[in-house]
């Protein structure tokens, strides 16, 4: 077959096939335009999720007749002021966008610049240029997209639902308009009611507003603020608390040099930052803000300009770590309100129907009728609080109408007027032991609120953070066994962990085989006191195959270390006194990460007084 050169319509609808791979793509190549332009207004609407319809308008800098033509053309682009391609200031460019769109769909551009008084319009059908016309329209850009792939219908088949393309649509605008706060924006679906994001001011103050407004108020009262410099490259936004995190990275929005990006070194990094934080499937909610030199990153490495590639990757990689472990380190423990704001919208319910005993079938209402048994004291009664006492309601004989199976309140270790709260620590961030309930949680009582702990979780952070410290420092201090503990353990399990020997002697504890199936136990970690260490090894056995060889041995050791903090921190079930409950919270107030165990979960939700005012109807 000899060569030939291709028909300028076909490579234009091959090039479409890596610039507009979807109706979201082709979305966001309009929309930076219009950016570029200088518009400071965009409106856009989609209909049928992009495949019929989207529209785009701003009051940016428009076009005459003769850019219009040139607009249309490959290769053509306004986005860069000399042959540098390592100097752009724009959101990229192409220059391939606009024909590659009309070359798969019926696009239509009208366009009237600044102080001209006529606006002119260009049509491409299937490739097919329409003479440029006058048109009416005020001063800005309209480009209008309808039937995307009508030229090339075997495409419409790898598209999905319409529901999904329109998710990803907006998903594209949002990003944007995260990277634009100045610009105000109006998006139209066929799905849902407009969206309105107003201009916001290009300070810190005016990227989280534009953060909560695109975000929503739950994630920016969900964030910590976020700031760092190396070598010249600047780190802002915001990074959420690890307990607000989501089961994906699509909540994940990275931004250089105002570019929305979706970057594997960026991710590999946010990743890291917050390893020690969440488990291995879930993701931080983060609007992070690199700003550096162009030079210093190629933005022209990926069709869609999704991807960049950075000179000193290294670098880029240490300053996201640092500056996340930093914010995330800084001030006193917080964890996320989602918990508390739902129990507050749960105050706010109507309770004069869905409550009343009588309105149920069936229902029982036991305050009525609930006489306490022998030897405890009646909740009802005045003088409950003179004495301690223990209100198990799920306990065989105390069921208060005979085994209806309510499980209301069981063991409440009701002791919190024996328990003054000294004024000072009513003041702290974690405030005054009262109680502790189930004999797992500690009610501790703040100037404003409640707060209310895992007590094993809790202390299951401390102990982790012990240990690391310790790695860090001068190793861990030993506890050698009076008599050596053996450990029967499935002949395989043992195997594996006596290759990792020398690994679990850097944390302090030391093992040696003892025939088939059986590790000896000669030291272990002082840190750990009186945990069950059986128990530790053979979890530690059970887990050992999961340990990736290709990890750093720092990182394996901290997955050790995880797992000997669950061993060795106060579990749940056991009696705390008043002092060592008020121990806990003051050495939780020093403690980095302490919102949260080395599993992800919150270790204490807060709740303030005005939210439980609410559940009884005081506000």
């Amino acid at each position: 077959m000899p060569l030939r050169l291709l028909p300028s319509t076909l490579v234009d609808r091959i090039a479409a096939g890596e610039v507009v791979e979807r109706p979201a793509a082709a979305l966001k190549e309009i929309v930076e335009n219009a950016l570029d332009a200088g518009a400071t207004r965009v409106e856009i609407v989609i209909d049928g999720g992009g495949r019929r319809l989207m529209r785009v308008t701003d009051d940016g800098g428009g076009m005459n007749a003769e850019e219009l033509a040139l607009a249309v053309e490959r290769h053509a682009t306004s986005k860069l002021d000399s042959e540098d391609l390592l100097a752009i200031h724009t959101l990229g460019f192409r220059g391939e966008a606009l024909p590659s769109i009309g070359a798969v769909a019926r696009l239509t551009i009208t366009s009237r610049p600044k102080g001209s008084d006529s606006a002119h319009e260009i049509r491409v059908e299937g490739g097919v240029k329409s003479p440029v016309r006058p048109a009416a329209l005020g001063f800005g850009t309209r480009v209008e997209v309808r039937d995307l792939f009508f030229a090339t219908p075997a495409r419409l088949k790898f598209l999905k639902s319409e529901r999904a393309e329109t998710a990803a649509a907006v998903d594209t605008v949002k990003r944007l308009a995260l990277a634009r706060p100045e610009v105000g924006f109006t998006l139209v679906t066929d799905d849902r009611a407009p969206i309105t994001w107003p201009a916001r001011a290009r300070d810190a103050a005016g990227q989280r507003a534009r953060i909560a407004d695109v975000l929503g108020a739950e994630a920016g009262g969900n964030a910590l603020d976020v700031e760092g410099v190396r070598e010249g490259a600047r780190l802002s936004g915001l990074a959420g608390l690890p307990t607000y995190s989501k089961a994906n990275s699509l909540s994940q929005y990275l931004f250089v040099n105002g570019r929305p990006v979706r970057d594997k070194v960026l991710i590999g990094a946010i990743r890291a930052a917050y390893a020690d934080l969440l488990p291995s499937d879930r993701h931080p909610v983060t609007a992070l803000f690199l700003d550096l030199d162009p030079r210093e990153v190629d933005v022209n490495v990926h069709p869609a300009k999704t991807e960049v590639r950075f000179r000193d990757a290294g670098n880029i990689r240490a300053l996201i770590v640092r500056t996340l472990t930093d914010a995330l380190n800084a001030g006193v423990p917080r964890t996320a309100s989602t918990a508390a704001d739902r129990l507050a919208q749960f105050a706010r319910r109507d309770f004069s129907t869905d409550y009343r005993p009588e309105a149920r079938p069936g229902a029982y209402d036991w305050t009525r009728s609930w006489a306490a048994p022998e030897g405890l004291a009646d909740p009802r009664a005045p003088g409950l609080n003179e004495a301690p006492a223990r209100f198990d309601f799920d306990a065989p004989g105390h069921s208060p109408s005979g085994g209806l199976g309510l499980a209301l309140a069981p063991g409440a270790d009701a002791r919190a007027n024996a328990a003054p709260a000294a004024p000072e620590a009513l003041e702290r961030p974690l405030g005054a032991a009262r109680a502790q309930l189930h004999e797992t949680y500690i009610i501790a009582q703040t100037r404003d609120g409640v707060v209310v702990i895992d007590q094993h979780a809790a202390h299951e952070r401390i102990v982790y953070e012990k240990l690391k410290a310790a790695m860090e420092r001068d190793g861990l201090a030993r506890q050698m066994l009076l008599v050596p503990l053996v450990v029967e353990l499935d002949p395989s399990e043992a195997a594996r962990l006596t290759e990792r020997a020398e690994a679990l002697e850097k944390l302090g504890l030391v093992i040696e085989p003892f025939g088939p199936g059986a590790l000896l136990v000669r030291e272990v970690p002082a840190l750990l006191g009186d945990a069950d260490i059986s128990a530790l090894v053979r979890e530690l056995a059970e887990h050992a195959a999961e340990w990736d060889d290709a990890l750093p041995l720092e990182r394996r050791l901290l997955h050790i270390a995880a797992t000997m903090a669950c061993h060795g921190s106060v579990r749940a079930g056991r009696r705390l006194r008043v002092e060592e409950m008020n121990a806990l919270l003051r050495e939780m107030e020093e403690t980095p990460n302490a919102a949260q165990c080395n599993h992800g979960r919150p270790t204490f939700v807060t709740l303030a007084l005005a939210d439980i005012e609410r559940l009884f109807a005081r506000r």
